[in-house]
């Protein structure tokens, strides 16, 4: 993945993530479809899924203002 694919999707995912977490999109979403049982269990998936994007958000922030990090090219096949 380049550095910008990468940091596009690790901001997509943030807002997203942030967006299901601080909001009730979920829940309601959840009780229009009658599954609210699962509400409870949305912590368990939320939070660590806005960690792993805020880290790759992070990560692909870094790489590109420092530019002695080694970078990943794409194969061309």
């Amino acid at each position: 993945m380049t550095n910008s694919g990468m940091l596009k999707t690790g901001i997509i995912g943030t807002i997203i993530t942030g967006l299901c977490c601080f909001t009730p999109v979920l829940v309601i979403l959840f009780s229009a479809l009658g599954i609210s049982a699962a509400v409870s269990y949305l912590d368990l998936i939320l939070l660590p899924a806005l960690a792993v994007f805020l880290g790759i958000t992070f990560y692909a922030w870094k790489r590109r203002t420092n530019p002695l990090m080694p970078t990943v090219e794409q194969d061309p096949s």
